[in-house]
């Protein structure tokens, strides 16, 4: 018998859920958030401080067991995904990319710092214990980005709209999503749409280009 998934693969909307499904990204949210004897999430606990990172699956043969002490270690479908629920790259692991973000971050020739970043990120995905958002136009927003349409999870790509799960993307009608002037939930925090506008390129599933 397969052993029960760990809840720690990430929605879009920031939740933290158990689902079989791999993902390409891994990061944490600054420390334990978990209980040790349940492996599940507390639900008063989602994250340890503003450090909200994604990082390599695999850096410097390093191996610790999943859910146990230190940190909790979540798992995105992408990198897509993990910039909606409010991470960042992270400078150890990432740094080339970490580097490219905090340049795009500003836009003026210099980078901005990691807790400057992290700063602005913890006010801007979060209200309360929910997922903060805001009303977008689709058109409006840059390739990078996830918006919710009632039960959907749309991400806007450089192909067209995608059907976001956590497995894959599904191509959608790009006339009938772009048609929608009915402004939309983005889940992506502002400032990080500011960073895809100014140039930064996220890593997509490959399911992103057919």
């Amino acid at each position: 018998m397969r052993p029960s998934p760990l809840q720690n693969r990430v929605h879009p909307d920031g939740s933290i859920v158990a689902t079989p499904h791999r993902g390409l990204f891994y990061g944490n949210r600054g420390g334990k958030i978990h209980d040790e004897t349940t492996s599940q999430v507390h639900p008063k606990r989602r994250w340890a401080s503003r450090q909200w990172i994604c990082c390599v699956l695999q850096f410097k043969d390093r191996k610790r067991p999943l859910m146990g002490a230190g940190y909790t270690e979540l798992f995105f479908m992408d990198e897509v995904t993990a910039l909606a629920a409010g991470h960042r790259p992270c400078f150890e692991c990432r740094r080339a990319d970490a580097i490219r973000f905090a340049q795009a971050w500003r836009n003026d020739g210099s980078r901005e710092t990691a807790p400057e970043m992290d700063r602005v990120l913890h006010t801007q995905r979060i209200d309360g214990k929910n997922k903060r958002t805001f009303k977008a136009v689709w058109r409006e927003l840059p390739i990078g980005s996830m918006v919710r349409n009632q039960h959907q999870i749309i991400a806007k790509s450089p192909t067209g709209p995608l059907l976001w799960s956590f497995s894959d993307y599904t191509p959608l009608d790009p006339v009938r999503v772009a048609s929608q002037d009915e402004p939309l939930d983005c889940l992506t925090p502002r400032a990080i749409l500011n960073t895809l506008s100014n140039g930064y390129t996220p890593n997509w599933h490959p399911s992103a280009i057919r």
